[in-house]
Formats: C-alpha cells, structure tokens, sequence
C-alpha cells in the first residue's frame, strides 16, 4: 500500500471536505494518509469543530490529522484556537508546515 500526505492549502470549506473525502477514502482502502492544515486552511479546524462534521471527527478519531502550520496559525489569528483543539502546531521549514519530512518517508504530497 502507498503513503499519501494530503497537505492542504485552501480555506474554502468545500475544498477541504474533498480533501478528507479523499483522506478516508484512501485510508478505507488500505493506504497510510496523513492531513496537514497549511496556508489558509489552518482556518477551517475550529469551524468544522464547531459545527460537529462528521468527516472532520472520523479523520481526526482514524489519527489522520497530523498537525497544522504554527505560522499561517499565528498570522491568521487562530493559534490558540488551534492549541485548544489539541492539534499539533507545526514548525519544520521556517515556521511552516513543511512537506520534506514526509516526502523523506515515502510519502505522496496530495495538495487541496
């Protein structure tokens, strides 16, 4: 089975939600898949927090989610939100998240 990081980008919900389709899907059959909330999707955890999404919940109860970028975090003022929700903040490439770690353990970069 492969590796997939699918690193996503977009804030648009509708954009996300594609993403963790995706996610689980690819999970459900088989394949390791890790989600990485960078540039303005780092606003979407509280919101789909919030509202209780399904999708959201499965991804984070499978161990899907693996962190979300400390900088876009901080520069779009949802930092401590994010703390609060227990994801990890990362901070590999100048304060973002960045995709080298996972590409050096095999991983596919998927970007939404």
């Amino acid at each position: 089975m492969k590796k997939f990081l699918i690193y996503a980008m977009n804030g648009e919900k509708m954009c996300f939600i594609h993403a963790l389709l995706n996610a689980l899907d690819l999970n459900e059959k088989g394949h390791e898949v890790k989600i990485v909330f960078e540039g303005k999707s780092v606003t979407l955890p509280p919101v789909l927090y919030a509202e209780k999404n399904p999708l959201y919940k499965k991804a984070l109860d499978k161990g899907l989610v693996d962190g979300v970028c400390l900088a876009c975090s901080r520069t779009l003022g949802v930092e401590e939100e994010i703390k609060k929700l227990g994801l990890p903040l990362i901070s590999d490439m100048f304060n973002h998240a960045g995709v080298r770690p996972y590409v050096e353990k095999g991983y596919e970069v998927l970007v939404f």
